[in-house]
């Protein structure tokens, strides 16, 4: 949403003084797997949320080839305010915010691994998320062998995993084989048309005037950039950082 979250705080103001809608838009927000794992959660199946693991990333910008332009943006500690942090970090701290709510503590740690791109940003980075009856873990990295982009939530009564494509869920009295170890596949709904895509959505939401919803909300989304300017706060300090009540 912003590089900061004083920035992502006044675009939030000016938003709302003008009434204008603000979206900020996450690949998973259009993907079936997303609503399926909100619903289940919000409706019990796991029981209270007590560990949230969240795993986004690929193998680095340079890696995969984006353009000239993203990739000096991506790498500008100003203008996109950190590397593997930022870029990845923001879709784990949406996870939780939407899921479990707002952490009270955050401590982050910060690698640069690829040594010999002499990158001025962390390309690897492990945040913990603290909460008084749960724990968040989120790995976002610029040095995963592959693409990776999955949600695991677990509590008392079992877990759910969710992907780009699958959500799966495992009860905790199940014995699972070595082929269901992330648990048995989850029937999911078709997304509507006006959720299967950004502009779709935007586009519905002005012309029908309802209130952009999470995790595109720009409520949420401030929190997000609040908790990554917190864990930066903790790669420079060492340690945890308490988070404020909104």
């Amino acid at each position: 949403m912003a590089s900061n979250a004083a920035d992502a705080r006044e675009m939030e103001r000016l938003a709302r003084e003008g009434h204008i809608k603000l979206m900020v838009n996450y690949w998973n927000a259009w993907v079936a797997p997303t609503y399926g794992l909100d619903r289940r959660v919000k409706a019990g199946d796991i029981g209270p949320v007590q560990k949230l693991i969240v795993q986004q990333g690929h193998q680095g910008p340079k890696e995969i080839g984006v353009s000239k332009n993203f990739a000096d943006w991506l790498y500008d500690p100003i203008k996109n305010g950190g590397g593997a942090l930022i870029d990845f970090g923001c879709y784990g701290a949406e996870w939780a915010l939407w899921l479990k709510g707002r952490p009270s503590r955050v401590y982050a740690y910060t690698l640069a691994l690829k040594r010999d791109q002499h990158n001025k940003v962390d390309d690897d980075a492990t945040l913990l998320l603290e909460y008084p009856d749960a724990i968040a873990v989120l790995q976002a990295s610029w040095d995963w062998p592959y693409d990776r982009g999955q949600v695991e939530v677990f509590g008392p009564k079992g877990s759910l995993l969710a992907t780009a494509d699958a959500l799966l869920h495992r009860a905790a009295s199940s014995r699972a084989s070595p082929q269901t170890l992330d648990g048995e596949p989850v029937a999911l709904e078709t997304l509507p048309r006006e959720k299967s895509n950004p502009v779709s959505y935007l586009v519905y939401c002005i012309r029908q005037d309802k209130p952009i919803e999470n995790p595109l909300a720009a409520e949420l989304n401030v929190g997000v950039v609040e908790i990554l300017d917190a864990a930066k706060e903790s790669i420079r300090s060492g340690k945890a950082v308490s988070l404020p009540e909104r």
